[in-house]
């Protein structure tokens, strides 16, 4: 596992749990989804218990656990809406933690569905960063990186299933990693409004996790075909334009100023692409 902090004024706000500064395609990312990467229930029933008192409604997510070099395996279990809002996003989430340093053990009890981000480089060096509305519920009026999360639904699981069979598990555990880069594709096209042909295939740059609430977001580079001076009629027709009010179409020398204004895990975002643009030049 590559660990750090990351470097400058906002170290205390994210920590990267992996760094890939050369990239990795999808042919170097492979999951292992089961049962026992699944959060631990909090040995103290009253906190446990707190679940309940601050749960919303139940959809899914995966958490995450990461390793790696140049080829990794992210271990990924299964979690659920209300459990994100009752453990990572409650008002006493940090007592779901363990007092260690191994970044898995010190989770175990949180939720922490694997959040994605993408770092999205017109064919004339701008970089895509949105507003977030007043209207959504984690960082409103936040600058961010388009992106979100991809659904269990996505690839057909509603839960976990229990079998021996191996075929079953290789090809459940190959569509999930499918949908990690999938997913960040579609995620920019909604959130945008450019033609999924107009993006790249991702590459994999590495985890962040912000330090408040330890959410972990994992971050791909894209490249878009399009000039930047078309993609902001673009955005206006977004599919879910709702979500932001602003599309920032920045040259790369104004976003370490605008990763001031993100969340810690964009922030991260931002140290992942910073680190994999000095990996280019020192080639």
């Amino acid at each position: 596992m590559a660990s750090s902090k990351g470097d400058g004024s906002h170290s205390h706000s994210y920590r990267l749990l992996l760094a890939c500064p050369t990239g990795l395609s999808r042919s170097q990312v492979t999951v292992d989804f089961s049962s026992s990467h699944d959060r631990k229930p909090h040995p103290d029933p009253t906190i446990e218990g707190s679940i309940e008192e601050y749960g919303g409604y139940a959809t899914s997510s995966p958490t995450e656990e990461s390793i790696g070099a140049t080829k990794i395996c992210l271990c990924l279990g299964l979690t659920d809406y209300r459990t994100f809002i009752g453990t990572n996003l409650s008002p006493v989430w940090e007592q779901f933690l363990l007092p260690v340093k191994d970044d898995v053990e010190q989770c175990k009890y949180t939720s922490s569905p694997l959040g994605n981000g993408a770092i999205v480089e017109t064919i004339d060096n701008f970089i895509l960063v949105l507003r977030r509305s007043h209207s959504v519920g984690e960082f409103p009026g936040h600058l961010v990186f388009p992106g979100g999360h991809s659904e269990p639904e996505e690839v057909g699981i509603s839960g976990h299933v229990y079998t021996n069979d191996k075929t079953f598990t290789t090809n459940l555990n190959s569509k999930i990693s499918a949908e990690m880069f999938d997913g960040i594709v579609r995620e920019v096209v909604e959130e945008i409004g450019v033609p999924a042909q107009s993006l790249s295939d991702p590459i994999f740059i590495g985890i962040s996790r912000r330090v408040t609430n330890v959410r972990p977001t994992v971050f791909f580079y894209i490249k878009c075909s399009l000039h930047s001076s078309d993609i902001q009629g673009l955005y206006s027709k977004a599919k879910d334009g709702y979500e932001s009010t602003h599309l920032c179409i920045m040259p790369k020398y104004e976003l370490g100023t605008a990763a001031s204004e993100m969340p810690g895990c964009h922030q991260g975002g931002f140290a992942l692409y910073d680190l994999m643009t000095k990996e280019a030049k020192s080639r």
